[in-house]
């Protein structure tokens, strides 16, 4: 734990394994030699991958952030009235990145003068301190812990260094980052470390139509692909390996039945990649796909379904104009 001013503090409480390349060079080892191919999506977000990510946010197509965005400018006061701010709390951001929409929140909490510290937790040491110096010049006087961790390393240490109310953050849709079964462990892990007085903030993309949510994951400009393609480049420079980007492409698609929206890298040809760092060798056929992220789309009657298989009452549900995405306030049981 490091103190950066007399309002922030960081604190990093990943082992070497999470902070270093170890766990890349498994989940390479693994997902290649399965059939079919998979790699997983929280490998997307290095230097690169985080800074094409940004670039997807600002694009025509990738209507999400917007639709977020609407909906904490917009109802902001009512959501945090919602929650309740008669006592001093915790705004815990679950993968804070830049906090982009988070700051919507925290300007209406600091022009108000409420009682809170905020907690950005993020698996990147680097961006948290990114995050920290950013917050020290447009929120000078908040106190801020930056918490470098895995969601639920970091919730159960909060639970021990503080006894406050939280108000957890989980936005952007990163639930449909989880199949429907493994979301709905997520939610209830979760619902583990919060208490009668905490909240979560769950933002949830919502089904609309189909070619609507096709064109936010293979836009015209080409950025997604960049972005899905940067994790064979990162693979090729943390690793050592010898993937040749131009023989893999990216492919996108939804499945309106089941609300699920995948990305897939393609090779284009018959293939062998050296990967030097595991010492190992994987073949690809002609037009063999990897698996690489799952966005699922919901109902609100899938997700009030899901909350209450976890013991979580719906307390409010905030969408934008077009009912396109909500943030959904849940209470615990």
């Amino acid at each position: 734990m490091t103190d950066s001013s007399a309002t922030q503090t960081f604190v990093n409480l990943l082992t070497p394994s999470l902070s270093t390349d170890n766990s890349l060079a498994q989940d390479v080892r693994q997902g290649l030699a399965q059939t079919p191919k998979k790699l997983s999506s929280r490998f997307f977000y290095d230097a690169r991958g985080s800074e094409l990510f940004k670039q997807i946010m600002g694009l025509p197509e990738y209507y999400l952030t917007d639709l977020e965005h609407a909906i904490l400018q917009n109802q902001r006061k009512e959501i945090l009235f919602s929650f309740g701010l008669h006592s001093p709390f915790q705004l815990i951001d679950l993968g804070a990145g830049d906090a982009f929409k988070t700051k919507l929140l925290l300007q209406e909490l600091t022009e108000t003068k409420t009682a809170f510290s905020f907690v950005p937790l993020d698996i990147s040491p680097e961006q948290v301190k990114l995050l920290l110096e950013d917050l020290g010049q447009s929120f000078a006087e908040l106190k801020v812990t930056g918490l470098a961790a895995e969601y639920f390393q970091g919730l159960r240490w909060l639970n021990e260094h503080s006894k406050e109310r939280k108000l957890v953050l989980f936005l952007g849709s990163n639930i449909g980052n989880f199949g429907p079964e493994k979301a709905q462990d997520f939610l209830c892990e979760l619902r583990e470390t919060l208490g009668p007085d905490d909240r979560l903030l769950l933002g949830v993309d919502l089904r609309k139509d189909p070619d609507k949510i096709r064109q936010a994951y293979s836009d015209a400009a080409g950025v997604t692909a960049a972005f899905n393609l940067n994790l064979l480049h990162r693979i090729n420079q943390e690793l050592e390996a010898d993937f040749n980007l131009e023989q893999f492409q990216h492919f996108a698609e939804y499945n309106p039945l089941t609300g699920a929206m995948r990305s897939f890298l393609v090779s284009t040809h018959e293939q062998q990649v050296q990967v030097k760092a595991l010492p190992e060798s994987f073949q690809f056929e002609a037009w063999e796909a990897i698996h690489t992220e799952n966005s699922y789309k919901y109902t609100l009657r899938q997700l009030k379904e899901m909350a209450q298989a976890c013991r979580f009452e719906v307390q409010d549900i905030f969408t934008d104009a077009s009912h396109g995405f909500a943030d959904v306030l849940l209470k615990p049981q």
